[in-house]
């Protein structure tokens, strides 16, 4: 990698990062435009179902975008969502050359398309494009979001087990920020008796309006305090429960879904069906170390 072509992933890198609160499920990506040289439009995705990066970049481009190269934090897509596809964007403006600094299995496609067409596809992977949709690339991959588990106070550092990111809830990285980036926020009803969490992101003002993390709580036999703050109905709030639990009017403004087996495997996989990327897990000791025993945290959160 060039100096000159890790300064504009780096800018694009930056610009991804301004969605990092907003475009849940999709990824967080950026997009430059350059041309002999000198940055002729700048892009990020905002929101799912709005523009994607590139084509904000080429929209500010214009004309100047014949013969640039475009650096991208995520391999483009190349197939008709909610959107058309971005690769077909990049050729029409007669794009000369790619710069991808992560791919996306479910996007192959959207390389191809471009080599296709004739312009050049370089991928210069950077470990800063993965980290900021690690959520993202684990539902794709392996099909269950990322879990990052806030350290209860009373686990033992043994019982986190090896192998796992260790993260800082500190002054540069307060609660809102990591509350902020999750796609659902997951605690179980012995925490919301013992602690009676809000469970809610309060994240910086944005250019764009966050998307409020899904606040879910494991309450196998429905038995929540009615007046739990997480019953609030100030953020989307799903209950989960077995199927022998009934329903009254506490839940009122929570949406109860039943699943069987209301453990940790099953509850991980309702999130991932609900395309959850990262989930947030705050709860109690025991609920952390089954999780840890069961090789399911990605990420521990410690508190300094």
């Amino acid at each position: 990698m060039s100096t000159a072509d890790r300064h504009f992933l780096d800018m694009a890198l930056a610009l991804a990062s301004q969605g990092l609160y907003s475009t849940m499920p999709n990824p967080r990506v950026g997009c430059v435009i350059v041309n002999d040289g000198q940055v002729v439009g700048r892009g990020w995705h905002q929101r799912a179902g709005h523009a994607h990066a590139e084509v904000h970049a080429l929209r500010e481009a214009g004309a100047a975008a014949r013969g640039s190269t475009a650096y991208v934090t995520l391999e483009p897509c190349g197939h008709h969502g909610r959107t058309p596809p971005c690769a077909d964007a990049l050729v029409a403006a007669g794009v000369r050359r790619v710069v991808t600094a992560s791919a996306d299995v479910s996007q192959s496609i959207g390389a191809l398309r471009l080599r296709e067409a004739g312009i050049a596809v370089e991928a210069m992977p950077c470990p800063r494009a993965r980290a900021l949709n690690r959520g993202f690339f684990s539902r794709i991959e392996r099909q269950r979001p990322w879990v990052r588990v806030l350290r209860p106070a009373a686990l033992a550092i043994g019982a986190m087990g090896e192998g796992t990111m260790l993260s800082h809830c500190d002054e540069q990285a307060p609660l809102a920020y990591w509350r902020g980036r999750a796609s659902a926020l997951l605690t179980t009803c012995d925490w919301v008796k013992a602690c009676d969490p809000s469970l809610l992101a309060q994240v910086p003002t944005q250019r764009v309006e966050p998307v409020a993390p899904l606040r879910v709580v494991v309450d196998q036999g429905l038995d929540c305090p009615a007046l739990a703050k997480v019953l609030d109905g100030r953020a989307p709030t799903l209950v989960l429960h077995c199927a022998q639990a009934m329903r009254d009017g506490r839940y009122a403004r929570a949406r109860c879904q039943v699943i069987d087996n209301v453990d940790t495997q099953r509850v991980l996989q309702a999130l991932y069906e609900l395309d959850c990327n990262e989930v947030q897990v705050e709860a109690e000791s025991a609920w952390c170390e089954v999780l840890a025993h069961q090789g399911l945290v990605d990420e521990w959160l410690v508190q300094v």
